[in-house]
């Protein structure tokens, strides 16, 4: 089997988000990156998929340079090589975009894919396009939302959880597929491991983004998200406004 999983570089989950000065991008400056859970769960999968059947396992990103760090990451739990598409800063592209240069990526390597592994959606825009727009590109059939993936005789055998139990679809390979998180548990990256993955090759390029079919007008954060705090005093100087506090919340 030949694999891709394609991934994206996001802040860290439960990460505090604080918006640029014209809210038109993610302060990056105090955050951590990861992939989404679910793509995390997507590359675990591409590596017991090829344990099993033998083959080739490949992460892709789209992301500026320093998405490199999470390829190194994926290949360390055991994916073989990765394709970095690098974009100029930190600007968003567009599902259509990010699809379009994907294909394009797909498209110019020489062995054709068995399986083309997605997140279900990325933790920052999800979005739930692009595995969709591929698998149309590139005129292959496309499940979502899967729990359960297994090989059998040249066909994927996908599992979606609904109410009550699960839905199967057998569709035949090549295929797209977006997995959820859930579908197993990932390993953690191994010292060994990531000393492996410092020698696993990598392909760099530089797409060129299209003009963007889509407007930013700015980013908001939801209502509530935002925390506030208050210096009430120093020593006895705070006594009076803490039982201010507490006279308000009706402690006493």
């Amino acid at each position: 089997m030949n694999i891709l999983v394609c991934v994206k570089r996001v802040p860290l989950t439960g990460g505090k988000i604080v918006l640029t000065e014209d809210e038109r991008a993610i302060s990056t400056r105090h955050l951590g990156f990861t992939i989404s859970p679910h793509e995390e769960c997507g590359c675990e999968e591409a590596v017991r998929l090829i344990e099993q059947h033998g083959g080739s396992s490949t992460v892709l990103t789209l992301g500026p340079p320093e998405a490199e760090e999470q390829l190194r990451d994926m290949m360390a739990i055991g994916i073989d090589r990765a394709i970095h598409l690098i974009t100029a800063g930190a600007e968003e592209w567009d599902p259509q975009a990010t699809a379009a240069a994907i294909v394009a990526a797909v498209g110019a390597q020489p062995d054709p894919y068995d399986l083309l592994l997605f997140g279900n959606e990325s933790a920052d825009a999800g979005n739930y396009q692009v595995a969709i727009r591929v698998a149309h590109a590139l005129g292959l059939p496309c499940v979502t939302g899967v729990k359960g993936i297994t090989v059998d005789d040249g066909q994927l055998r996908c599992e979606q959880e609904v109410p009550g139990g699960r839905d199967v679809y057998a569709v035949p390979m090549p295929a797209v597929v977006s997995v959820k998180e859930g579908i197993n548990l990932p390993r953690y990256p191994s010292v060994p491991g990531r000393l492996r993955a410092k020698r696993k090759p990598l392909d760099a390029a530089n797409p060129e983004r299209p003009a963007p079919r889509l407007e930013m007008v700015k980013l908001a954060l939801p209502p509530g998200s935002g925390k506030q705090a208050a210096v009430l005093g120093d020593g006895a100087d705070a006594a009076g406004p803490v039982v201010g506090v507490l006279q308000e919340l009706g402690l006493v």
